[in-house]
């Protein structure tokens, strides 16, 4: 399981989300082999007074990754390392952070997440 949390400016994201849901993504399938119907990703798109940030860009976008205990550190920074190369952005800009937590602590379709049964692996 993994949801994708998109923060940035609404006047430079706004008409790029599907491009950018497209691109995390990919590179969340590619990197840690989850389903290409598995997309869970909300955009927070702020004016730009609620987004203070002066040492970065207009463009500054926070990607924020959360994701059941299990991956691997090298599944992670494969994830980071593949959202920096796909994304047309000045790297810059563009800050990930990826927050695990176990499945206990999630609900789903009913049920704690641990009592679930997933068709795909976690563990990678």
């Amino acid at each position: 399981m993994a949801q994708v949390k998109l923060y940035g400016r609404r006047d430079v994201w706004a008409e790029r989300r599907r491009e950018v849901s497209d691109l995390v993504h990919s590179c969340l399938v590619e990197a840690w082999g989850l389903p290409e119907d598995k997309r869970f990703h909300r955009f927070l798109l702020l004016d730009a007074d609620d987004l203070i940030c002066p040492q970065r860009g207009d463009g500054y976008l926070i990607i924020e990754v959360l994701c059941f205990t299990g991956r691997s550190d090298e599944a992670k920074r494969a994830l980071i390392r593949a959202l920096y190369d796909r994304l047309p952005y000045p790297a810059e800009d563009v800050e990930i952070t990826i927050v695990e937590m176990p499945k206990v602590n999630w609900g789903i379709r009913g049920v704690p997440a641990d009592e679930l049964a997933l068709t795909y692996k976690v563990d990678v």
